[in-house]
């Protein structure tokens, strides 16, 4: 399985999602960044998303976005193939 890495903040509703839909499709090991704990962790996550908001998802090297992403990966049976190449 492809290593997850999730950009995530406190309370964040779409990142909890996130973790639970992850969860529901077999990820057991997810390396949680909290860029609302650490400037550097922010930048560094838009340096590689370009993004500024969170969630944000990579499954291996691939961004795969924010939630509602992540989501419609799993609805259209793509994510599986994502997790395990």
């Amino acid at each position: 399985m492809q290593p997850v890495t999730l950009y995530t903040g406190a309370f964040c509703p779409y990142c909890s999602m996130a973790k639970k839909l992850l969860a529901a499709v077999g990820v057991t090991d997810i390396k949680e960044i909290r860029v609302d704990q650490n400037p550097e962790d922010f930048a560094e996550m838009q340096q590689l998303s370009g993004q500024r908001s969170i969630p944000q998802i990579f499954i291996g090297d691939t961004h795969v976005g924010g939630f509602t992403d992540l989501y419609a990966l799993q609805q259209k049976g793509e994510l599986n193939d994502l997790l395990n190449p």
